[in-house]
């Protein structure tokens, strides 16, 4: 999604938009290798916004589902990453005991 005036090379972004202060907006950017970061969930003008730890609740999620179990960590992600990343994640899987 492009953002105004701005060059930001990242994974992943969260952007959070508050009706009421459009088109301004709080951009969350980050990569596969950082925790996801928290955000503020916009509701309604005037309201208490909650903040969202969606790492937090992803890993809850991973560990209570036992996907460690599940899924086949030997095998390289689809889609793939660029080779720094990926050198990144064999290291990280094979420190958690993850991949041989």
């Amino acid at each position: 999604m492009p953002v105004l005036d701005a060059v930001i090379h990242s994974h992943y972004r969260i952007l959070v938009s508050r009706s009421h202060q459009r088109p301004r907006a709080e951009l969350y950017a980050f990569n596969v290798q950082s925790a996801i970061p928290t955000f503020p969930l916009p509701l309604q003008s005037g309201d208490e916004e909650p903040i969202v730890d969606l790492n937090a609740l992803l890993n809850r999620i991973y560990a209570d589902g036992g996907y460690d179990l599940r899924l086949k960590y030997n095998q390289e992600p689809v889609p793939g990453l660029e080779e720094k990343d990926a050198l990144w994640l064999d290291a990280w899987l094979k420190e958690s005991g993850l991949r041989a």
